[in-house]
């Protein structure tokens, strides 16, 4: 059942789950060579390096425990296997880690104007939600079953639902430890992508 994952997608949870791994026996150093830090970020808090331009991909090989693992690389599975089916693994791939990248943009951002204490972000988060977003305007009508409560819903409904709640979260701080805006920075590189391919605004090539 696992080879039959289309290769990217396939890929991306070994190395996520590979790297926890490594992660869990290392611990420190690799979080502070790794993960994503604020820009600005003294190295007396990371231990040896604040931030540095390859974080900005590498933070999202990283995951804050075995439940953080565990539910991205479901959602990797539940809904990367038949995007990359749907583009190709090289457009799936762009796709992807344009996500990732405005996740951590965003997340720079949000870490610079809210100030204190820094933080390291780590997950797959943004670009799971990056394929989410994905998934909602592909497969519209798609019904997809929450496990919490769990209420069958169409996929358009799901992505809208989970985006406003993760905009409220965001805002209202409600969840702390969460990079809300993170999530709707890989939503907007996903969506940001997909304009692209259509032709439409901001980018009118096809």
């Amino acid at each position: 059942m696992f080879y039959s994952i289309p290769p990217v997608t396939r890929g991306l949870i070994i190395v996520c789950v590979a790297m926890f791994g490594v992660e869990s026996g290392i611990g420190d150093p690799i979080v502070s060579y790794l993960a994503l830090w604020p820009i600005g970020t003294s190295p007396e808090f990371t231990g040896a390096l604040g931030f540095e331009p390859w974080q900005v991909i590498t933070y999202s090989f990283l995951h804050g425990g075995v439940a953080h693992l565990a539910f991205n690389m479901f959602a990797l599975f539940m809904f990367g296997g038949e995007l990359e089916r749907l583009f190709g693994p090289q457009r799936f791939f762009n796709l992807y880690f344009a996500a990732v990248i405005t996740a951590a943009i965003t997340q720079l951002i949000f870490s610079g104007v809210a100030g204190g204490a820094p933080y390291p972000t780590v997950g797959a988060s943004g670009g799971i939600f990056g394929l989410l977003l994905a998934y909602g305007m592909y497969f519209p009508r798609r019904m997809i079953l929450l496990l919490f409560p769990p209420i069958p819903m169409p996929a358009s409904v799901f992505v809208i639902l989970y985006g406003v709640l993760e905009l409220y979260l965001g805002v209202t701080g409600t969840q702390e430890g969460v990079a809300h805006f993170a999530h709707l920075g890989g939503m907007l590189g996903a969506w940001l992508v997909i304009r692209h391919w259509r032709g439409r605004p901001p980018s009118r090539m096809r």
